[in-house]
């Protein structure tokens, strides 16, 4: 039987998106508190439905864009972020949730996450960048 480390629930997955590696032999994984974070921007990108066997996946931010850009969506933001982790992701307590304007960008939103993972006893934070940029990917 394996040797478990302390973070070991944290888990590996995929990296993404998706890297092969020695030939396409080998995936690209990352493991532990760097799993979490990705696994966070992921489920933020995610759409309900978009996953066939997890339709309930997801983050649905995209019902927020072409919204007016006032108060009122920072609180909608805000509050599908927060449901959406206390459904999907068990291993994070999510300590704070400020989604801001952006004065510099018109039509851009930061959402900063600041959560702690129990098992480990460590707290992070991550920024968001929300926004709708034509014939582009996220990154």
């Amino acid at each position: 039987m394996a040797e478990q480390t302390p973070s070991s629930f944290l888990g590996t997955g995929w990296s993404f998106p998706p890297t092969f590696m020695a030939g396409g032999a080998a995936l690209a994984t990352v493991s532990g508190h760097d799993n979490v974070h990705k696994s966070l921007a992921l489920l933020l990108r995610t759409r309900c439905g978009e996953r066939p066997t997890q339709e309930s996946y997801g983050c649905d931010l995209d019902e927020a864009l072409f919204e007016e850009a006032d108060q009122a969506l920072q609180n909608r933001v805000s509050s599908l972020v927060r449901d959406a982790i206390l459904q999907h992701e068990p291993r994070v307590v999510l300590l704070a949730t400020v989604v801001e304007l952006s004065k510099q960008d018109p039509g851009l939103l930061h959402i900063r996450l600041d959560y702690a993972i129990p098992g480990t006893n460590s707290r992070f934070n991550m920024v968001f960048p929300f926004y709708l940029q034509e014939a582009s990917t996220p990154t």
